[in-house]
């Protein structure tokens, strides 16, 4: 799968604008209005001119081996500066163009992407005593090296959509264009690129973390811990040393290294695996010795994905809004940058992943019936009906024949289900409100594609799992009557002793809401906590791997 070099400048590039062509014809009126008022093109913007201008013949633009990737911002931005270059003039690299070059050599690699590609070979190699060829080449490699990064901080380097046919990203959106004629006024276009960046708290502290990650790196890492048994408090030897070093490597542990594994050790262990979604019993066994050997370049990778996926956000995500972290197994909910709920929740199994989205909640629903989506049905709930003919009434199911005028209730026992397969599975299942009900009491809606809700359930011993994917794609809800109040506590007809008195009579009520809410369905396998801790989580689904192995090509030429 090749990289995209810059989404947001191929957007750029997709075709030539009229207000584009309208500046390119300016400018060649320029030049020959200029030849006869005194106002004639240097030579330097003549070349630059005729460099862009052969272009459009030849439909590429390279200097020495490099492609340049924004060819059509390319050829927009100059005709309306009338070709005035931006980072070079006749005398050579301006103060401007060295700071450039010189913060591209360090400021993208901040962010987990590569100064490598931003033609840095290409620029060291460009000797300025051959004049005004070089410096042409100069110029074009800087201002498209200025684009990419500009593209890289706004909306990511890679196209999340094509990497992931379940992650729908909202990204943001903005014409590079007038932020390269800003760049040519300020001494310093670095601060101009930085303002592109996402400027959640989250972001730049995740970014701080990637650096104090790699001052750990470069100061030799941490230790593993040789494979072995479950080491608790009481232990000692050369193993309980190993894991001391490991915790103190990591920050979790500040006392003296020792062989000896005390009460301070096990409340390391504690804080460790409370911190990478162990359960936090302060005994280092199978998973925590798994999570404490990952070596560090892997936690470095981890940090640069989730990096790429902040990239990928909105510009908002709204004043009001709920964020739910599949990865994390959790909800959170934010007024005016104020967390005012959170919870936890489960999510889809490994084989049925929910989906990354944004979408709005306008209405819930109190005591809802559940249309078994038919795959389910026909997969899941049909070898338990095989199985007990009582099932569906037990559970609570009608079986149903038919859509609209043509819905009809079927008997189970007149159904022969030994001929009844999950390929000839016509039937519709329908699951009614009641202590059975797969949605629980109430379910929060916002349409999309996925069919992908947040509902309550009836299984509530699995929120305390540590690991929490059991579901068929829906987000199951620990509080889901908490969040209902919060939702609907603008509205005087829907305190708590109306929604708890809708609940016992049983009959389903579908509420809308005054203010809808947007939710953003987002998949982070490492995050800074509100304590200011970083977390890491397993991917379970995979999903860092595709991303990790893109960022690290390089863009195609």
């Amino acid at each position: 799968m090749m990289t995209s070099p810059s989404t947001a400048v191929s957007r750029l590039d997709r075709s030539r604008t009229p207000r584009a062509c309208v500046a390119l014809i300016a400018a060649v009126f320029l030049g020959f209005i200029g030849a006869e008022t005194g106002f004639a093109e240097t030579e330097l913007e003549a070349r630059l001119r005729n460099r862009l201008e052969s272009a459009f013949v030849a439909e590429s633009l390279k200097v020495m081996d490099d492609r340049l990737h924004a060819q059509q911002a390319l050829r927009r931005v100059y005709p309306e500066r009338a070709y005035q270059p931006i980072w070079v003039t006749e005398d050579g690299l301006t103060e401007r163009g060295d700071r450039l070059a010189r913060w591209l050599e360090s400021e993208p690699r901040k962010h987990g992407l590569r100064p490598a590609d931003y033609h840095l070979d290409v620029v060291d190699a460009l000797d300025e005593s051959q004049r005004l060829p070089v410096l042409v080449d100069l110029e074009l490699a800087l201002s498209d090296a200025f684009l990419m990064v500009g593209s890289h901080f706004l909306a990511g380097r890679l196209n999340p959509e094509t990497l992931d046919s379940e992650w729908h990203a909202n990204r943001r959106h903005r014409d590079l264009g007038p932020v390269l004629h800003d760049a040519a006024t300020q001494e310093d276009p670095g601060s101009v690129l930085t303002a592109l960046l996402p400027q959640a708290d989250g972001y730049l502290a995740l970014v701080e973390r990637l650096a104090l990650l790699r001052e750990r790196r470069n100061s030799g890492g941490w230790p593993a811990i040789a494979v072995g048994a479950t080491l608790r408090e009481g232990d000692a030897g050369e193993r309980v040393a190993e894991l001391v070093a490991r915790l103190a490597a990591g920050g979790d542990y500040s006392g003296p290294i020792s062989e000896s594994f005390d009460e301070e050790v096990a409340a390391a262990v504690r804080v460790f695996q409370a911190r990478h979604g162990l359960k936090a019993d302060g005994l280092a066994g199978r998973a925590t010795l798994a999570a404490l050997n990952v070596d560090i370049n892997t936690r470095i990778d981890q940090i640069i994905v989730n990096l790429e996926r902040w990239r990928w956000l909105p510009e908002s995500l709204g004043n009001r809004y709920i964020l739910v972290n599949i990865a994390g197994f959790y909800l959170e909910v934010f007024e005016e940058g104020r967390e005012t709920l959170s919870m936890r929740v489960v999510v889809g199994r490994p084989y049925r992943r929910t989906p990354v989205f944004s979408g709005t909640i306008t209405y819930l629903v109190l005591n809802p019936f559940w249309e078994v989506p038919s795959s389910i049905a026909a997969r899941d709930k049909l070898p338990l009906i095989k199985a007990d003919p009582n099932y569906l009434s037990h559970q609570g199911y009608t079986l149903l024949e038919g859509w609209g005028a043509d819905e009809r209730v079927v008997d189970p026992s007149t159904v022969d289900w030994t001929q009844i397969t999950a390929r000839n599975f016509r039937y519709r299942l329908r699951q009614s409100p009641g202590p059975f009900n797969a949605l629980g009491q109430v379910k929060f809606m916002f349409p999309n594609a996925f069919s992908v809700y947040l509902h309550d359930s009836p299984a509530r011993e699995l929120f305390a799992e540590e690991q929490r994917s059991f579901s068929s794609g829906c987000i199951r809800l620990e509080q889901p009557v908490n969040l209902a109040e919060l939702l609907l506590n603008d509205d005087p007809n829907w305190g708590r002793r109306a929604i708890d008195a809708s609940l016992m009579a049983g009959k389903e009520q579908v509420v809308r809401l005054r203010r809808p809410i947007p939710v953003h369905l987002q998949y982070w396998t490492t995050w800074v906590d509100a304590d200011g801790v970083v977390q890491f989580r397993e991917d379970i689904y995979g999903r860092d791997r595709p991303v990790r192995d893109e960022l690290r090509e390089a863009p195609p030429t």
